[in-house]
């Protein structure tokens, strides 16, 4: 454990070799030696860890988000040499099983957590998912990571909130559930930006309104406004949801190192937000994604901060120098309308 205490909590950490072998080219910022930082930030939390390899997503689960005829595509197109399947979004040959296998760690996860007490999961895979749509690869995703598993455990009969913070809005996500009363979907997020969804009054459709929750935040936000949206609206509409799993979407790219956006958090505040989601979840039924984050000392102290925060062993750290934008906060007012509206709350 590299000198650090061990806790009793424990991590069930999936991970499998062939995500390294998921060649985006050496220019692309979704990297292999991402899966090495983030391991690094696993390890170093100070907790026991439980390693396993996740198996490939069948057919029936991945149906239940894409359809049949995209799934034959991708298979095909990384079999016959892989290549660009839009500008930003790249496979190869490996990347079919890299795939597969990011899509059953979910899945995977969940059966190990079932009937514990003291663990949570961290699951360090490649390609990452949150924007892939039910036919279209796109944002370095080519599968629906967290939508396969939140699928699956909806066909079980169980709620599902999805919370998620990468920096980039996860369009696929809420487009899979946005008429599904069973699942919660709360983004905090960088806007304008890409994929130029994710607005404030996006809240669900017809008969599933108020499922979807998002917290848009301008250039420059810090952590203030995210320790307060979590605080005000994240915390108290996971609570009124009720939910059976809490699956998180953990992009790293919204913190102040990164090279890809515009948003202000240090490691601590992803700490914060895990340690208050723990407050309403208990950390046995939460299943850690990773999905963006490409500063790579970033990611490591940011994920080891995150197992911290679920284990209830976060420690605060120093407060942002500069305030958020007026526009950000704006924003949170509004998303604490929209959640006082459905839940009674905000």
């Amino acid at each position: 454990m590299h000198g650090a205490k061990v806790w009793t909590v424990r991590v069930v950490y999936l991970t499998h070799e062939v995500f390294r072998r998921h060649d985006t080219g050496s220019w692309h910022p979704e990297r292999p030696a991402r899966l090495e930082a983030a391991e690094r930030g696993v390890y170093s939390a100070g907790l026991v860890v439980e390693a396993h390899e996740p198996p490939p997503a069948d057919r029936k689960l991945l149906e239940r988000v894409h359809t049949a005829d995209y799934v034959d595509a991708i298979e095909a197109f990384c079999r016959a040499g892989g290549g660009h399947l839009d500008p930003d979004t790249v496979a190869c040959p490996a990347s079919w099983d890299a795939a597969l296998r990011a899509a059953g760690a979910g899945p995977a996860a969940v059966e190990l957590l079932r009937g514990s007490g003291d663990v949570t999961a961290f699951l360090a895979v490649r390609p990452p998912g949150h924007h892939a749509l039910q036919a279209r690869a796109m944002g370095f995703c080519l599968f629906n990571n967290v939508a396969v598993t939140a699928a699956a455990l909806v066909a079980d009969g169980e709620r599902v909130a999805i919370v998620d913070w990468d920096v980039h809005h996860g369009n696929g996500t809420q487009a899979t559930f946005a008429d599904d009363e069973n699942v919660l979907y709360v983004s905090l997020h960088q806007s304008p930006f890409y994929p130029g969804t994710g607005l404030v009054d996006e809240v669900g459709g017809p008969g599933a309104e108020g499922t979807v929750v998002n917290v848009p935040v301008a250039a420059g936000t810090a952590g203030d406004l995210y320790r307060a949206a979590m605080e005000r609206v994240v915390g108290p509409v996971v609570s009124a949801f009720a939910p059976d799993w809490l699956l998180i979407s953990a992009g790293y790219d919204a913190h102040e190192l990164d090279p890809l956006a515009e948003v202000r958090l240090v490691s601590a505040d992803y700490g914060y937000m895990a340690s208050r989601l723990a407050e309403v979840v208990p950390a046995s039924r939460v299943v850690v994604f990773l999905e963006g984050g490409y500063h790579l000392p970033a990611i490591t102290a940011s994920v080891a901060e995150t197992l911290r925060g679920l284990a209830g062993r976060w420690e605060p750290g120093p407060p942002a120098p500069e305030p958020s934008p007026p526009a950000s906060w704006e924003n949170l007012d509004v998303a604490a309308r929209h959640v006082a509206r459905y839940w009674g709350s905000g």
